[in-house]
């Protein structure tokens, strides 16, 4: 293994601390999304901001998805 190989899989596992590093911070963004649309259906807050703030989540989720799909490679069986 030559010295360029071993520097492409330092870069490579950078690349994957900071997929997984992004992934953590989006999954507790997430929670804390999940939790005060909660809060806010609890106090009967307006419906339309309810609406916004679950569409804001979703596009968390899908986001969390797609990094998922980074971290964990497809297997061929």
């Amino acid at each position: 293994m030559g010295a360029a190989d071993v520097q492409t899989v330092k870069m490579s596992d950078q690349e994957q601390a900071d997929i997984r590093l992004e992934y953590s911070r989006l999954k507790q963004e997430h929670a804390d999304f999940d939790a005060a649309i909660n809060a806010m259906i609890a106090m009967n807050c307006d419906p339309l901001q309810i609406q916004r703030m679950k569409k804001k989540k979703l596009f968390l989720k899908d986001r969390l998805m797609a990094l998922e799909d980074k971290i964990i490679p497809d297997i061929i069986a």
